[in-house]
């Protein structure tokens, strides 16, 4: 492995580990590599002083390192978190609206003009609209919501 100090066009320094000083450049030649502030594509390495130590401090290094990756893994088990928190509202949010309100299936555009002009009584409903009928509703001036998609959706 070899850690490289990269730095971007807006001037965002930032370390990498690679396998090899090879794969650096193949991931470098594909636009593979971005700035992890801005997300820039144009990066380069950035100057780097060569890290000499002996045996013993060398291991006490490692360590350090190995540390420093764990601490930063934890950001991402954080948003990994929030994550499933996110999809737990979401899913209590859906099923609080689908007791609310009633299920029109594929009538939905019709059966929300209806309540919009007023032919038939007002109440929450939900169901199918494809874009197209979902634009037409949009246009007229109906207001809705689409329900929040959840991963079971496309199961």
């Amino acid at each position: 492995m070899i850690r490289y100090r990269l730095k971007c066009k807006k001037g965002h320094q930032f370390d990498a580990w690679f396998a090899s000083s090879a794969a650096y450049e193949r991931q470098a030649k594909g636009k593979q590599l971005s700035c992890a502030k801005c997300g820039s594509t144009q990066v380069a390495k950035a100057l780097m002083a060569p890290k000499l130590t002996k045996r013993s401090a060398a291991k006490e290094a490692v360590a350090k390192e190995v540390a420093r990756s764990r601490e930063a893994a934890k950001p991402e088990t954080h948003r990994l978190a929030a994550h499933g928190e996110l999809m737990a509202a979401m899913r209590k949010l859906r099923a609080e609206i689908e007791a609310k309100s009633e299920y029109v299936g594929p009538r939905f555009p019709d059966e929300a003009r209806k309540i919009h002009y007023e032919e038939a009584p007002a109440r929450g409903i939900h169901g199918e609209a494809t874009a197209d009928e979902a634009k037409a509703l949009s246009e007229e001036g109906i207001e809705f919501f689409p329900l929040p998609i959840l991963p079971e959706d496309h199961n």
